[in-house]
C-alpha cells in the first residue's frame, strides 16, 4: 500500500487495517517515497500468570505479615520521643 502524509491523518484507519492484514505500507511526502512502515514480526510470547513471578507470595511466610491492617497501622504511628 501507498499513502501520503495527508492519508495518515484522514484515513489513519485504512493504513493501520493494511499493517493488521501484514502489508507494507510506504509513505509518501509530495509524491517522493520517505519511508516504509513494516509490521512487527508476530512473537508468539506465552502468557505470564502473576502466580509464576519471582515476586509473587514473597512475603507468604512472614509471621508480622499475618494480620496486615495492624502490620499497616504499626508503620504509620507516629513516633515516640
Amino acid at each position: 500500500m501507498e499513502a501520503s502524509v495527508l492519508d495518515l491523518r484522514k484515513k489513519m484507519r485504512k493504513v493501520m487495517s493494511a499493517i493488521d492484514r501484514r502489508e507494507r505500507v510506504t509513505l509518501t511526502y509530495r509524491g517522493k517515497r520517505r519511508a516504509v512502515i513494516v509490521p512487527l514480526p508476530e512473537s508468539r510470547k506465552k502468557q505470564v500468570r502473576v502466580a509464576d513471578l519471582p515476586a509473587f507470595g514473597m512475603w507468604a511466610g512472614r509471621d508480622d505479615m499475618a494480620d496486615p491492617v495492624a502490620y499497616v497501622e504499626n508503620l504509620r504511628k507516629p513516633r515516640s520521643r
